[in-house]
């Protein structure tokens, strides 16, 4: 799977750790920045190249991280047909996918450590979307992007 990630100046060291974890297990890891803490980033910035990618097709799925996980969230799911969601638990990363079909998973560097935000993206990849019932839902949340973005 080709792999985006974005993190702030905050999370750049969550970043890298979360890219090589998952480079050894086959997955190919796109950087989009920062390549450093010294490069104060705007979350918003990064979330918006990320999911831009996710959208296009460019890469599969995205990894954002900053200080919380949760500004990256905000401003990756105002891209339409984005699905982000803020995971700080294993169990919560693979019901985002099996029940969301989320894209991009985004962590807190200063919520959570290294192991435990290693075993969270472990379970949003591992996971597949489960369809049915919950392709029904996920299909509304489509419809409320499509009602307000035709403004």
């Amino acid at each position: 799977m080709r792999i985006g990630f974005g993190s702030d100046h905050a999370a750049v060291d969550m970043k890298a750790i979360l890219m090589e974890h998952l480079a050894e297990q086959g997955h190919e890891c796109v950087d989009f920045g920062p390549e450093s803490a010294e490069q104060r980033t705007d979350y918003p910035d990064k979330a918006l190249e990320v999911a831009e990618a996710v959208k296009t097709g460019e890469i599969d799925k995205g990894v954002l991280c900053c200080g919380t996980g949760i500004g990256m969230a905000l401003a990756a799911n105002k891209v339409p047909g984005i699905r982000a969601s803020v995971c700080g638990d294993p169990f919560s990363a693979e019901m985002t996918v099996r029940h969301n079909n989320a894209n991009i998973i985004t962590i807190g560097a200063r919520v959570v450590g290294s192991e435990l935000a290693k075993m969270i993206v472990d379970s949003f990849f591992n996971a597949e979307f489960e369809g049915g019932r919950h392709a029904r839902r996920v299909d509304k949340i489509t419809a409320i992007e499509e009602k307000y973005s035709k403004g």
